[in-house]
């Protein structure tokens, strides 16, 4: 059985003695389509074997009482005293929240909980855990909801108690994900298309730049109030309802004075960024994962120079991937300014791969990088 599994288990024993229901909750990467899951476009994510392992268990009181394994922090709240707090507890109490909002009956529960996921490496270690606690709690108070109103729950549960204004994409991905498969997922009408993940050879590596800069979460509000401006200007003037209706994005270039420089860039990235997905969808049911990697690259380029989420850091990493012969495609993933970058690299070019570009990058920045090999899993289920 997995150590991080044990370690649960027995964190869960020692701390509220019955027995418990084990449950596995997926981190999530995103293969491309960045930044438009709140732009109504598509996105490429898939589950992945970095997540967090869940002991619950009813307890028969109104409290609940949870305890963080990696954060070594418990809490006990009554059901009625549900409320805002800091860090972890607000997803645990987000997702409370919801169900009773819904009128839900939940029970008073216990739960541990602990993981191997990489916080702040843009994993999504935040919809696994609301992940975990959501789905659990359907199961063990037999609510029968659907794992698409789950993950919907977890995005509410994310925008009304840590007041992160995310898209659908983490929640989805955590509980659709399929062993081997990517989601092709449509964010506006929430609806997602499996396509098998035949890697024939290569394997998806993620390394991790460690750092996080502060711009991060206001330049990602701004990038959303700067995409909705631009949308208003182009609903107007080419009578679109949304940025996935724009088939050329020669079709900005009438309303580049109107928007100016910054919006219109970033506009034209999101118009650009929805093609590719869509292209991309096509190249991996066509199993082209070389041209698949192309688009990866001109992603990143799109991020740095349109979108401008990306930093020294994240350019370094995908540049010197670039000039790497076993690397086929690389980007930043996530909102940018620090976390991962994801490479799809040659298996037997991978060992080689890290031994360069760990070191080189230590050199530049003074920082450790850390590498994580990752494979598609099924989401958020009971073990």
């Amino acid at each position: 059985m997995n150590e991080t599994v044990v370690d649960v288990k027995n964190a869960f024993k020692e701390k509220f003695k019955e027995e418990s229901r084990l449950f596995y909750s997926p981190g999530r990467i995103n293969l491309i389509g960045e930044h438009i899951d709140y732009n109504d476009g598509f996105v490429m994510p898939a589950a992945i074997d970095k997540g967090i392992f869940f002991a619950i268990a009813l307890n028969d009181s109104d409290k609940i009482n949870c305890y963080s394994i990696d954060f070594d922090e418990r809490i006990s709240v009554p059901l009625s005293e549900v409320r805002k707090m800091d860090g972890w507890k607000n997803y645990v109490l987000g997702v409370v929240n919801e169900f009773q909002k819904m009128d839900l009956p939940v029970k008073g529960f216990d739960c541990a909980f602990g993981g191997n996921i990489p916080i702040g490496g843009g994993l999504s270690s935040s919809a696994a855990l609301e992940g975990g606690i959501s789905f659990g709690l359907n199961e063990l108070c037999n609510f029968k909801m659907s794992r698409k109103d789950l993950a919907l729950l977890g995005q509410r549960a994310e925008h009304n108690f840590p007041g992160v204004m995310c898209g659908i994409m983490d929640q989805y991905a955590n509980m659709m994900g399929k062993k081997n498969s990517v989601i092709l997922l449509d964010t506006k009408n929430v609806t997602g298309e499996d396509i098998p993940l035949h890697l024939q050879g290569y394997e998806i590596i993620l390394i991790n730049t460690k750092v996080h800069h502060s711009l991060a979460a206001s330049e990602y509000n701004q990038r959303r109030k700067e995409c909705e401006k631009g949308l208003e200007i182009l609903k107007k003037g080419l009578g679109i309802q949304s940025f996935r209706d724009i088939k050329n994005p020669e079709q900005l270039s009438p309303f580049k004075t109107e928007m100016g420089t910054e919006i219109y860039k970033r506009c034209l990235f999101v118009v650009e960024e929805i093609l590719r997905t869509k292209k991309a969808a096509k190249l991996l049911k066509e199993n082209d994962l070389t041209g698949f990697g192309q688009l990866m690259f001109q992603t990143h380029e799109g991020l740095k120079n349109l979108y401008e989420v990306s930093c020294k850091e994240l350019d370094f990493l995908v540049n010197t991937a670039k000039e790497n012969e076993d690397v086929i495609g690389a980007r930043l993933m996530g909102g940018g300014f620090g976390g991962c970058t994801i490479n799809i690299v040659k298996q037997q070019g991978v060992d080689s791969f890290l031994s360069k570009i760990l070191p080189a990058y230590k050199n530049q920045f003074k920082i450790d990088a850390e590498s994580y090999d990752v494979k598609a899993v099924d989401g958020t289920h009971e073990i």
